[in-house]
């Protein structure tokens, strides 16, 4: 991704849904991390590797070049509230997304970061602050407390994390509040016939070592064809072989610590559980926080295979023979409820079909290639992402702007 270092030209939105202010504000926070993101830089680079920063900051100005016209396009009305769950990773990506934009048409923002990287965020919005100056409310409140005096008054509810806290905060609100849940996906990454491999496998690579498999985006399942599998895997860790280990300052590393601590313990557990099919890979130093880019072979995948979260360059592969199967397979049982996303290499029309009916997929390009954080992202898994009013409950690609027209426009009628 590549931004151009240009200030946006388009004019405040009529009717009064972002005055010029809040236009300014935006801009301010875009002009600073073209001009001078070095600070932001350092301070991702705490939780992020040095490339995962830079992706993160060129997506964040990109988002809030589109803020007018995303807002312009759904034309949500004035929002009283606004309260939000900040999620552990992506924090200034996530600042654009459920804050800055959003306050172009909402009037008060409270959010409450998440306590793995609370120093950071903190920080982070310490920065932003002084040049937005926007009324958004950083809280040091206790999730208990958050919920009772923020989020149960709130019109809108943000909350990105784990299906089963979301769910806790859901069952506590009043009928006629807007809650959106993100959460994550298995995002399986299917290699079928008729593939470019060497596009495939780098495609592979640079979405799940990307932040050193810290990113949500990331594929839990590879699928790859019978016929091509030795290919695939040979391909693969020719590739693995050649990536650099380093600290997150370090521009030319490939991948680095794991931050999270769950997350590296969850990898060496499924680690050490399948020694055995561990093709490449797969050293865990505790004391460097470090795991090496993992290929581990799977038996194949059914619809009860339980697929793990990996938060860790792990790549779990398996080989598949009918497409119809597999397609039957990715629409069902657990799959059903973490679809999110899905990659599709090759010649398999009737599976890119059926996965559409449930995620949002991608043909020859991974994931990455769609995130556009102005634009609607995600599957139909309940599990995945969700929006309610306390009556109804549906699943679908969720945009805040675009959700709370459409509910606030609902409840005119």
């Amino acid at each position: 991704m590549t931004i151009a270092p240009t200030r946006p030209t388009a004019d405040p939105l009529p009717g009064g849904i972002a005055d010029a202010r809040c236009v300014r504000a935006l801009r301010a926070v875009r002009d600073l991390l073209v001009e001078d993101p070095g600070p932001v830089h350092a301070l991702l680079c705490e939780i992020s590797t040095h490339r995962a920063a830079g992706y993160e900051i060129e997506a964040t100005i990109a988002t809030l070049d589109g803020a007018l016209a995303e807002v312009g396009r759904h034309r949500p009305p004035r929002v009283p509230s606004l309260a939000v769950f900040m999620p552990s990773n992506v924090i200034l990506y996530s600042y654009a997304l459920y804050l800055l934009v959003p306050a172009l048409y909402a009037d008060r923002l409270v959010f409450r970061p998440s306590s793995h990287v609370r120093d950071q965020t903190v920080r982070l919005h310490a920065l932003l602050a002084e040049r937005h100056c926007l009324p958004i409310e950083l809280t040091d409140a206790s999730q208990r407390d958050f919920l009772r005096t923020h989020v149960q008054p709130a019109d809108v509810v943000v909350f990105t994390g784990a299906y089963r806290n979301a769910e806790q905060i859901r069952s506590q609100l009043s009928p006629g509040r807007l809650f959106l849940f993100l959460g994550a996906g298995v995002n399986p990454f299917v290699v079928a016939p008729g593939s470019d491999i060497g596009r495939a496998v780098r495609d592979a690579v640079e979405i799940r070592v990307h932040n050193s498999g810290q990113d949500c985006l990331g594929p839990d399942l590879f699928c790859v064809h019978e016929d091509l599998l030795d290919t695939f895997l040979d391909t693969l860790v020719a590739e693995l072989k050649g990536l650099r280990y380093g600290p997150y300052t370090d521009p030319d590393a490939d991948f680095g610590p794991i931050f999270y601590e769950g997350a590296l313990e969850e990898a060496a557990l499924f680690l050490a559980r399948n020694r055995r099919n561990i093709v490449h890979g797969g050293h865990v130093d505790f004391r460097e926080r470090r795991v090496d880019p993992a290929v581990v072979l799977g038996s194949g995948v059914t619809p009860r295979t339980q697929v793990p979260e990996f938060f860790a360059p792990v790549f779990y592969v398996v080989g598949y023979s009918d497409a119809d199967e597999l397609a039957a397979t990715l629409t069902t049982g657990p799959f059903t409820e973490r679809a999110l996303g899905s990659s599709v290499y090759g010649d398999a029309p009737d599976l890119v079909a059926a996965l559409r009916r449930r995620t949002t997929v991608t043909v020859d390009a991974n994931l990455f290639s769609v995130d556009d954080g102005n634009a609607p992202f995600g599957g139909y898994g309940r599990m995945a992402n969700y929006i309610t009013d306390g009556r109804q409950t549906w699943t679908e690609p969720v945009l805040i702007s675009k959700a709370v027209a459409e509910h606030f426009r609902a409840e005119r009628q």
